[in-house]
């Protein structure tokens, strides 16, 4: 595939003639980037995300809503109960902390906030918890309400829609041919009912996976067309940052050119979806940070992660101004 054909099937996204690339020609463009000039995607990636996102850039933040005893085995957590790891465990907290640390993120120039646990699923008595916080959240903030709290029955996703949150978020983590090298203490269909449920409910969805666990460019590809076929409306995107305890402490991390390439072939993939650049960001892209939104990236996620530090909030905020754009909902 020659530049040639990359700015024709650019060109054909932005005027509304297709809306993806097609996957044969995804796997092309993966094959591209693992041997050819590693800002080859970037400028066409750049003039999608423009197209379709305007100048405008989303903000998340997060909180550890419920930290450690997973009972799954997801071999990057550091929060998983099969691995011995030194992060610091709690119980759900209290919708008191839960509104208080959102009201600060607020402040803080968040736009999205989200209430995230460990463990598979949630007790009734905590989903309670997660939607009276939800309900007061929303009452004393003008942030977007998401969460991520495991599987979801029917039922749940419904009380969730009603408290007034408005985005559920399930990452898939990998690719479906890659998954059981991940996780097996789950099945992947397990993950994808919680997204159509999530949908069924009236909610929005963000879903998307840590790259840099092993897979191929081609499960990379797969990943991102699956996120494509489920029609979600965010995809984050996580690099592996290594945690001592797991069996995943020694990964090598990804090189910032190839994390880049990576957030531009998402976009090719998914051209009007929101894609937010999450944890590990900042071990992997080191001094490339600023660069994830002219790879295509039209988020990212301000503060800590869940158990290991963020930037400082006001860096990540002059990055966005100095990059041209402006904080705002998409």
């Amino acid at each position: 595939m020659s530049n040639a054909m990359i700015i024709s099937i650019t060109e054909e996204i932005i005027k509304g003639a297709k809306n993806s690339v097609s996957y044969e020609e995804a796997c092309k463009l993966a094959a591209l980037c693992k041997k050819e000039d590693p800002d080859l995607l970037i400028p066409y990636a750049d003039k999608i995300r423009r197209k379709f996102k305007k100048k405008k850039i989303f903000t998340c933040a997060i909180i550890n809503a419920k930290s450690g005893s997973c009972s799954q085995d997801c071999a990057f957590c550091a929060q998983s109960a099969h691995h011995k790891t030194s992060i610091k465990t709690h119980p759900l907290l209290t919708e008191e902390e839960l509104v208080n640390n959102a009201i600060k993120m607020d402040k803080a120039g968040a736009v999205k906030y989200s209430m995230v646990t460990s463990g598979y699923a949630l007790t009734d008595k905590e989903i309670e918890t997660i939607t009276r916080a939800a309900t007061s959240i929303r009452g004393k903030t003008d942030l977007e309400i998401c969460a991520s709290l495991g599987m979801l029955t029917e039922e749940t996703a419904k009380k969730l829609k009603t408290s007034g949150i408005t985005t559920y978020h399930h990452n898939l983590e990998t690719a479906r041919s890659y998954f059981d090298r991940i996780c097996t203490t789950h099945d992947y269909d397990e993950d994808i009912q919680t997204v159509k449920l999530a949908r069924s409910a009236g909610l929005n969805v963000c879903s998307g996976g840590i790259l840099g666990l092993g897979e191929s460019w081609e499960q990379r590809v797969e990943l991102a067309f699956t996120l494509k076929e489920l029609d979600v409306d965010s995809i984050p995107i996580n690099f592996i940052n290594p945690i001592p305890g797991t069996p995943m402490a020694d990964s090598p991390l990804m090189p910032p050119k190839e994390a880049l390439q990576c957030i531009a072939l998402f976009r090719f993939i998914n051209p009007q979806k929101n894609i937010t650049i999450c944890g590990g960001r900042e071990v992997t892209l080191k001094d490339y940070q600023s660069e994830i939104f002219a790879a295509g990236a039209n988020g990212v996620m301000i503060g800590n992660y869940l158990t290991t530090k963020g930037r400082n909030i006001k860096m990540d905020m002059d990055m966005i101004k100095e990059a041209g754009l402006e904080i705002g909902k998409n």
